[in-house]
């Protein structure tokens, strides 16, 4: 429920050239002249002063108003353009304040504009994807996203499925008929048909979510085999200190970098091994701690030695859901060529990141065990997306049994449907529970 009116500062901290304040509820012409002494025209922008309590001049700026339903929150929405110091915007906050607005919380504005029927649920996180896009890959699929294309694509499932669900649930009164009138009106068809369209949009929103989330990859391996150059090869720069001292990295280093469109948030970790030193062993504790969290890890080994004993046992101890790459560094010293090769337990690369041999191959390799394909019209989704979008698919193939005969009754058929068509509601919000909401808004920016 909407309560009130809210207000917040919708620039990020910091100084800038303009600031601007939102503010929205019912009827803010009052509030509008209270702080100015004017009564803004609809969608005009009005030069005006902000002013205090007292009718001191705070800042001068533009006033616009965006009458409801016409807005972004479908209530009456005041924007505040002012100078963008700090110190100005607290000030022109703390007044709107004082004229009896509350303070916004994380992402109120946009929870308002789903609640008022603006935009739809996945409308309104594509808000924060494209604020959050950390490539242009990803904005311009947040974009399409916002602007309703992932939402249109779940409807014309939805639209699907209500239409199969009406022609099963017509059959139900009529059970002498039921199957040849379900055969007539192709009804089978349209399930495979659907499950088809299904599969092509869990494929894109699949490719939308790597481009939201990326793949988190780990380097590891033992002391001194070239973790830190390969980090500072793939980021483009030097961010680890490299020498031929072993154990010179202490801690975890990070650092994001692209690959076509992707980010890849690439960990170099401390050289795993037994030691004395105290400092290095609370890094390789870390170490561990970062490969749990990991999505693939990157064992590197030493080209010349191959892999040892000791790269066996960190083998060994890795997660057994955790995607492995072998590295096998320092080819230049070792008189091979780059290659990207299979191996017993797993792929593997060879290269060396020193001189720059073979490093396409490891970012090829990279992308294909995230599952990247190139596809220029993917939807920006969450992980809530995909599990949504694969229980609608569990409960279509699930109709699917029914209608081969496999379970007994046609009421499961329409049941399964039915399931599935709430499974697609969750994404747009049609189906979803106020706590569910409480979470997504909350991870939202103040003032969106």
């Amino acid at each position: 429920m909407n309560s009130g009116t809210i207000a917040a500062i919708a620039t990020a901290p910091g100084r800038g050239g303009v600031g601007v304040i939102r503010i929205s509820g019912s009827n803010l012409l009052p509030f509008a002249f209270a702080l100015t002494g004017k009564t803004p025209q609809p969608r005009h922008a009005t030069l005006a002063d902000f002013r205090s309590a007292e009718g001191v001049a705070v800042d001068t700026g533009i006033l616009l108003f965006f009458p409801g339903p016409h807005s972004f929150t479908g209530e009456d929405v005041l924007e505040l353009q002012g100078h963008g110091g700090p110190v100005v915007m607290q000030m022109l906050l703390a007044r709107c304040l004082d004229l009896g607005a509350r303070l916004a919380e994380p992402g109120e504005f946009s929870r308002r504009a789903f609640l008022n029927g603006k935009m739809d649920l996945a409308q309104a996180e594509a808000v924060a994807d494209l604020i959050d896009a950390a490539t242009a890959s990803a904005a311009r699929s947040a974009v399409r996203s916002l602007q309703g294309e992932f939402s249109q694509a779940i409807q014309t499932l939805t639209d699907e499925l209500i239409n199969l669900r009406m022609l099963v649930e017509a059959t139900l009164d009529f059970p002498e008929e039921e199957i040849d009138f379900l055969k007539a009106a192709d009804a089978f068809g349209r399930l495979q048909r659907l499950q088809t369209k299904l599969a092509e949009i869990f494929d894109r929103a699949g490719q939308g979510k790597l481009l939201q989330s990326g793949l988190h990859v780990v380097l590891a391996g033992q002391p001194n085999v070239g973790k830190s150059s390969l980090l500072n090869r793939l980021a483009g720069d030097e961010l680890a200190i490299v020498t031929p001292i072993a154990g010179t990295t202490r801690d975890a280093l990070r650092s994001t970098i692209q690959i076509e469109g992707i980010p890849l948030h690439v960990i170099d970790t401390a050289g795993l091994r037994e030691t004395e030193d105290e400092v290095e062993k609370i890094g390789i504790a870390r170490s561990w701690q970062e490969i749990e969290r990991a999505d693939v890890v990157l064992l590197l080994v030493d080209a010349r030695s191959g892999v040892g004993e000791a790269d066996r046992e960190i083998l060994g101890k890795l997660p057994a859901r955790l995607q492995r790459v072998t590295v096998y560094n320092k080819i230049d010293l070792a008189g091979r060529a780059p290659e990207r090769h299979d191996e017993a337990d797993g792929v593997a690369v060879s290269l060396s990141a020193k001189a720059n041999q073979g490093i396409d191959l490891l970012r090829a390799e990279l992308l294909r065990v995230a599952g990247w394909h190139q596809a220029e019209d993917v939807f920006i989704a969450r992980e809530r997306h995909l599990r949504a979008l694969a229980a609608a698919q569990e409960h279509v193939v699930a109709a699917s049994n029914v209608v081969e005969g496999r379970l007994p009754a046609l009421e499961l058929f329409a049941e399964e449907l039915r399931l599935a068509q709430q499974s697609l509601g969750e994404i747009t919000g049609e189906f979803t529970a106020d706590d569910l909401l409480g979470v997504i808004f909350s991870r939202f920016c103040i003032g969106k």
